[in-house]
């Protein structure tokens, strides 16, 4: 299938890296506000025609588009996009607000396309060995669920400058750029949580630089915490009455061991090590042709990741709400 992208960054390279391997994409479109950015992408890539109008490659004969524009403009590009006849693989977070979301939603069920969030988490192996790991451990009461990663736009940040991951014009900020994996993957472990208390650290610009929030169930406690402005060194945890599971990162679901409570030959069972990032993205490019090519047979499943998209998106809204995250 052919299929375009919008944004020049490091994370489409990876996704066209990652839909390569699967076989089934081709890459026929690469979208640009600078055709010499655009330009230099797709020469990386066999050259395939470069756009500076959005409307236009919306227009041509591509299948499906991926979406890697700021964050604000991710409705609107999914919108021009599906009314296009196009699929829609988005990355995360797919929408700001739960009711856009919901009406793209129900735009692509009326054209019969595929509209999907790209989120790693949800189309890789460690999702199977972490969801394996939860019944090793026993009763489960606690767990804490970290991304913080030092943003590699913290110094301009700091030098007076406003980058779109600082800026809440663009709705920028750290629980919609790190945040979201932990919220994705308590949702998918724990469900809906009965109680959600939520704060952030606002930085001078009104975007949140680092929070935090702690989800209540019936006997468990779920902590989520998420930086942009330090590196965290220990990962996560998920603790249970018969062993601990280790989860080096929450958003590519790799490093994960379990260490068990009783001593003995093997206290400690190591479940699965790291993978490239080209890896990881090939199994959302993977996942969203399968969608395409065999709907039918894919339909329950794809219902279940439209479910958390906006599970996800009702969440990002409340939590900001609590922590006073405004977006203009």
């Amino acid at each position: 299938m052919r299929y375009g992208t919008i944004g020049t960054s490091w994370i489409t390279e990876a996704y066209i890296r990652g839909a390569q391997m699967t076989g089934k994409w081709e890459l026929a479109a690469v979208y640009s506000r600078s055709e010499e950015k655009g330009r230099a992408l797709a020469e990386r890539f066999g050259s395939p025609p470069v756009y500076t109008d959005l409307d236009r490659m919306a227009e041509s004969d591509i299948d499906a588009v991926y979406i890697a524009s700021p964050n604000i403009l991710h409705e609107e590009h999914s919108r021009l996009f599906l009314e296009h006849g196009k699929h829609v693989l988005c990355e995360k977070p797919i929408a700001v607000t739960a009711a856009g979301l919901r009406r793209l939603q129900g735009l692509a069920e009326e054209k019969g396309l595929v509209y999907m969030e790209a989120i790693m988490l949800l189309h890789i192996a460690g999702r199977d060995v972490l969801h394996g790991a939860m019944e090793k451990i026993g009763r489960v009461t606690s767990a804490r669920l970290d991304f913080s990663q030092l943003s590699s736009q913290y110094v301009r940040l700091m030098e007076g400058g406003i980058p779109n991951a600082f800026n809440p014009r663009m709705a920028g900020g750290c629980l919609m750029d790190l945040g979201i994996y932990c919220v994705y993957a308590a949702l998918d472990l724990f469900g809906k949580p009965e109680e959600v208390r939520t704060a952030a650290s606002l930085l001078p610009t009104g975007a949140d630089g680092s929070g935090g929030s702690l989800w209540t169930y019936p006997g468990t406690q779920v902590s989520l915490s998420y930086s942009k402005t330090g590196q965290s060194r220990l990962g996560s945890e998920i603790i249970g009455d018969r062993g601990t599971i280790v989860l080096e990162s929450v958003s590519k679901l790799t490093g994960i061991r379990i260490v068990y409570n009783q001593n003995g030959d093997a206290p400690e069972e190591k479940l699965l090590g790291d993978v490239s990032k080209e890896e990881l993205m090939r199994g959302e490019a993977a996942d969203f042709a399968r969608a395409i090519l065999r709907r039918e047979e894919m339909r329950e499943e794809l219902a279940r990741w439209s479910d958390i998209a906006l599970e996800t998106c009702c969440m990002l809204e409340h939590m900001r709400a609590q922590a006073g995250i405004l977006f203009e």
